[in-house]
């Protein structure tokens, strides 16, 4: 654990020592979205990779969120600051009452995977048609820059809030990685009727995955809101954010710590060099993801971080390259 805990300060320190030296809001603004990637992936790896229980549908939590920041504000008259934690905590009572309506009943694998992916769907529509959420037209937070209304007047501003919601998840999986409840959430993903044999609830265990999942889906949500000042069903409850956090965790290597983070940002820099090179053509980062996603699953099953930890046992090494 004080090994994970000295890494994590280490790549905070690091990012935030890069992003000071440069005021190119181009940079800045590739580190932002990286990271607000890293944050997807590492929330989807909580419930998909320790868990085992592999959503299609986590950006019903990430929409919560977001909605819940932007009506705390509009509708409440709420400062910011004082919005993110009750929108936090409504994405991780959803993904309690989501859990509570699958896990109850023993849905599990593709079951659980298209569940999850319904009510994501049921939520959009719902969002889409209630007045209170703008409807099809969503939602516009008015831009009030300053730090007191958590918008900031650099996108430097927005990474360092967005580095703190990754540490935090880096902390959180770090914490999973070592405590009982990560080895009880991890028996339940290897072999759940076992780990009932030996005295684990294992309906606990995943209640307790997804609620922690949720809540940095969420956070997502609400930084979003804070960054483009604007929400709406599609982009809220739509494929593309479940997708963009399965595939990142996917491919950075499922149940590590750095894997998501590396997956993210290998995937976002393959999107902006494809942006460059071919233009706005439509639907090219997703035909990328595709074939990202099948190149490693048919040659890096592990994926990314996977490779540090081979290389580790092949050479004897497995503690020095573990992610």
């Amino acid at each position: 654990m004080k090994q994970d805990f000295f890494a994590i300060v280490v790549f905070t320190v690091a990012v935030l020592a890069l992003t000071a030296l440069t005021d190119s809001g181009v940079w800045l603004t590739f580190v932002m979205m990286a990271l607000y990637a890293g944050l997807l992936a590492q929330a989807w790896n909580i419930l998909g990779g320790y868990g085992g229980q592999l959503s299609f549908g986590h950006a019903l939590f990430f929409g919560v969120g977001a909605y819940a920041q932007a009506l705390g504000q509009l509708s409440l008259g709420l400062n910011p600051w004082l919005v993110l934690p009750p929108a936090i905590a409504v994405g991780a009572l959803t993904g309690l009452a989501v859990g509570g309506l699958t896990f109850r009943y023993g849905l599990r694998g593709s079951y659980f995977a298209l569940v999850t992916l319904a009510f994501a769907e049921v939520f959009r529509i719902l969002a889409g048609s209630v007045s209170f959420t703008g409807g099809g037209m969503g939602l516009m937070v008015p831009l009030h820059e300053g730090l007191s209304n958590m918008q900031f007047g650099s996108r430097r501003g927005y990474v360092h809030l967005l580095l703190g919601f990754v540490g935090l998840a880096l902390l959180a999986t770090a914490w999973l990685r070592h405590s009982r409840f990560g080895a009880y959430l991890q028996a339940v993903r290897d072999n759940e009727d076992a780990a009932r044999a030996v005295g684990v609830n294992p309906l606990r265990v995943k209640l307790g995955g997804i609620a922690l999942s949720a809540a940095f889906m969420s956070a997502a949500g609400a930084f979003y809101v804070q960054v483009f000042q604007y929400i709406d069903p599609g982009i809220a409850f739509g494929a593309s954010i479940s997708v963009e956090a399965l595939v990142g965790a996917i491919v950075g290597g499922l149940g590590t710590l750095w894997g998501p983070l590396l997956g993210a940002l290998t995937l976002h820099a393959l999107a902006e060099l494809t942006r460059n090179l071919f233009g706005e053509l439509p639907g090219i980062s997703m035909v990328i993801y595709g074939v990202v996603l099948v190149v490693i699953v048919m040659f890096l099953p592990r994926g990314i971080g996977g490779v540090g930890r081979s290389l580790g046992q092949l050479f004897g090494f497995k503690e020095r390259f573990r992610v």
